[in-house]
């Protein structure tokens, strides 16, 4: 997650909003940091979807006079956390993917049955619901956590609207997106190497574009569709018995993130390119980063072994542990109420995730980064599905009256950009579109690909990118197809 916004107004409570802090950015995936994860990017944040939301109404029969550039998919909300994680409804939990069946009638034989969906892929949701705030271009996953070891119905909770993110790393969840009784379940981690005694918990601040998240970080076997990294260490989001005191250069770095209506989702996958979120945390202690806590409100900036890091689960996969792949479908110009597409885990492993012929590669850093040239000036540029919009540093773009940060021309800008390979001679010149954001909103879409906002120093390339594309990201030193990352292709 890198870069999202936000705007609101009561009035017109059908209006996206994508919480930021102070109700000015946000945004969850993306690049890297420094070393205490100052610029790592954060997640799409928006309010929780109360209990009994109604159905949304059918879109409007004509759409405004400006919003005729290219669409993007519409936002989803979070399913609402008074119910417990591992009984999700039918309502939110997302639908598998299949091929359509055949048109035979009922009892023909020669009607062959559905295929059936291979074990390495998994349905992406792109929803539209209306509450108070509305949120937008959000892909969620979801996700089955149960304690190490143990798969019984009672030690397993499936947390859906997951904001599925190739901009940060690891797994995180809101632990009110659990049943009470089950966060007990996952095993504190401890033994952070700077704590003499070995024995107290450990506990992350991680930084985001629009914030921090706070809590403890926890053991699980984390199963996303039909793979499952076992026993890795997650961040426990909110959890109680650190939810009364946060550590002041933690509190310091903006608007905390740790609730369901903050994030915009019930949790975080984060799918970049590296393994564990700060390796550079397992040789000294980084502020804010790890602490190891005696108690809740005593901690110690600590240096944190690599196993007991915020871990990406594609890499404690048996198989298909190189990479991902996002496919999302083209949006028709007004976007779409609704998406569905899918995560592939593996590049080049089997029939369905080869790589093609004429693919773009760039490469990029351990933490995505990589350049684009736009205006004439080359800046440091992202490829983030955990920002719900395309973030440019362009101040000749006019922006709502009443947020600074989303833009709203009066007619709809045709733009384009070269993204620009970090090594050999690779680019590839992108066309784009941004449109009135405040004629998308009134939509009442989920998705849109013309959305954008102002970045005062970097181009995120955030989800309307993803619209269109299989897009490939190669896990660092992994070989993937021909190449070994970290790259993205497209």
């Amino acid at each position: 997650m890198k870069k999202l916004y936000s705007h609101c107004t009561s009035s017109s409570p059908l209006l996206a909003v994508l919480v930021a802090a102070s109700v000015a950015l946000t945004a969850c995936g993306g690049g890297g940091g420094d070393d205490n994860g100052s610029h790592q990017p954060v997640t799409n944040n928006a309010p929780a979807k109360p209990a009994g939301t109604p159905t949304p109404p059918a879109p409007p029969a004509s759409a405004p006079a400006n919003a005729s550039a290219p669409s993007g998919a519409s936002a989803a909300q979070p399913a609402s956390v008074t119910e417990p994680a591992s009984a999700p409804s039918e309502a939110s939990t997302p639908a598998a993917v299949t091929p359509a069946s055949g048109t035979g009638t009922s009892g023909n034989n020669d009607t062959p049955p559905p295929a059936p969906v291979a074990d390495n892929i998994v349905p992406i949701n792109i929803f539209s619901d209306y509450t108070d705030y509305r949120v937008v271009n959000m892909p969620y996953v979801s996700v089955t956590f149960c304690a190490p070891g143990k798969q019984g119905a009672s030690q397993c909770a499936t947390v859906d609207h997951m904001l599925l993110d190739t901009g940060s790393v690891g797994v995180r969840v809101i632990a009110s997106a659990f049943d009470a009784s089950f966060a007990g379940k996952l095993p504190m981690q401890t033994g952070a190497s700077n704590d003499s005694t070995g024995k107290a918990a450990i506990a992350q601040c991680a930084l985001f574009a629009s914030g921090f998240t706070w809590g403890s970080m926890r053991a699980a076997d984390v199963t996303i569709g039909k793979k499952t990294a076992s026993g890795i260490s997650v961040q426990l989001i909110g959890d109680s018995t650190f939810a009364t005191w946060t550590p002041q250069d933690c509190s310091s770095r903006g608007r905390g993130l740790n609730t369901v209506k903050d994030l915009g989702a019930n949790g975080i996958v984060g799918i970049g390119h590296m393994a564990q979120d700060y390796p550079e945390a397992a040789s000294r202690a980084l502020a804010p980063n790890y602490y190891y806590c005696p108690t809740p409100w005593s901690c110690t900036p600590a240096s944190v072994p690599l196993d007991r890091q915020t871990a990406n689960p594609v890499t404690a996969f048996a198989t298909d542990n190189n990479g991902t792949i996002i496919r999302l479908p083209a949006l028709p110009s007004m976007g779409q109420l609704s998406v569905t597409g899918e995560l592939v885990f593996g590049i080049g492993t089997r029939d369905n995730n080869a790589l093609p012929a004429k693919a773009t590669f760039l490469a990029v850093t351990d933490r995505g980064m990589f350049s684009t040239s736009y205006k004439g000036r080359t800046m440091p540029s992202y490829l983030d599905s955990g920002s719900n919009a395309l973030f440019l540093p362009d101040g000749t773009i006019p922006v709502m009256p009443d947020d600074a940060h989303w833009f709203a021309p009066s007619t709809t800008q045709s733009m384009s950009a070269t993204l620009l390979s970090n090594t050999g001679n690779a680019n590839s010149t992108i066309a784009f579109s941004i449109a009135n954001s405040l004629n998308l909103f009134a939509l009442g879409y989920a998705a849109h690909d013309n959305l954008g906002g102002y970045s005062s120093q970097q181009l995120m390339w955030g989800l309307p990118f993803f619209y269109g594309r299989n897009v490939y990201t190669a896990l660092s030193g992994m070989k993937a197809g021909t190449q070994t990352g970290p790259y993205v292709a497209f």
